[in-house]
């Protein structure tokens, strides 16, 4: 019964040593060994493994790729046109040693502080030494293959490989966008401007040009009724005069005819004239009075 007694505890104790002194290590996580804070063993491979119980700890980083945001980011290009940038890069942990030895007990958000910071320097350095144009057309691919190789150099000192790096937005300041937007508006006002300046150069030339047709056409068109006019009165008198010259005396007849026509129109006009006038001999009688 005492035997009993004092050998259950030490079966614990031992079966608690053995089981404290494994451990497993998954596929998705690289493994290091300390020994009162220093690396005794990297474990990258999965599986099962022994350390020293009491002594050792085990400390586990993500052997997968990570993500992190970058967040925004004032930069200034060649032409001094502000811009704010956010971007985020894709890593991992390849030497899990000396990321121990780079961050300390700080791990990931140690290691993801220096990671903005190295990000941000290379951001600005490489935006700053293009003009905004070449940062927002097709070139930007281009830029952020710049910023990740500069970036992987000094991520090495980290343990980090830098995998991507991509600008996700780049904006004009807050405080620019008025003046931007004001600009544009402005030079789009122009621009109508002129279209219309433009419209209403071409509608006066053009009406202009009808204006002239329509004068040329009226005249054309005058000219043209005035000579058949002249043609049909010149074929008219010569008409009358082949006619007339037939008999003359019935021409003057005809002349009186008229003329009695247009100077008897009913009214209360007056003419006043001497009874033996030569106008009046076709309305005089056989003994020579007017009737």
């Amino acid at each position: 019964m005492r035997k009993s007694t004092f050998l259950l505890p030490i079966v614990v104790v031992l079966v608690a040593l053995g089981l404290s002194s494994l451990f497993i290590v998954d596929e998705r996580e690289k493994a290091l060994v300390l020994q009162f804070g220093r690396v005794i063993d990297v474990k990258e491979e999965p599986g099962l493994a022994f350390k020293i119980p009491l002594i050792q700890e085990v400390v586990r980083y993500d052997d997968r790729i990570l993500s992190r945001e970058v967040g925004p980011l004032e930069v200034t290009p060649l032409d001094d046109r502000r811009l704010v940038v956010d971007a985020f890069a894709r890593y991992r942990i390849t030497d899990v040693r000396q990321f121990r030895q780079a961050v300390g007990a700080g791990g990931i958000a140690t290691a993801e502080t220096r990671l903005d910071s190295i990000l941000r320097a290379k951001t600005r350095e490489i935006l700053g030494s293009v003009s905004s144009n070449d940062i927002l057309s097709s070139d930007r691919a281009a830029l952020m293959l710049r910023i990740r190789n500069g970036a992987i150099f000094e991520a090495r000192d980290l343990g980090l490989e830098v995998i991507d790096v991509r600008l996700k937005r780049t904006d004009l300041p807050e405080a620019n966008l008025n003046a931007t937007f004001a600009r544009m508006r402005a030079e789009r006002e122009r621009e109508a401007a002129d279209e219309v300046a433009r419209g209403n150069e071409a509608a006066q030339r053009i009406r202009a040009q009808a204006d002239r047709t329509v004068v040329e056409l009226v005249s054309e068109a005058r000219r043209e009724a005035e000579i058949v006019r002249g043609e049909a009165d010149a074929q008219r008198n010569g008409i009358f005069a082949e006619a007339f010259g037939k008999d003359p005396e019935f021409f003057e007849f005809y002349r009186s005819l008229s003329a009695y026509e247009k100077a008897l129109q009913g009214g209360n006009s007056s003419m006043v004239m001497s009874p033996d006038s030569e106008f009046f001999n076709y309305l005089k009688s056989p003994s020579g009075r007017s009737e």
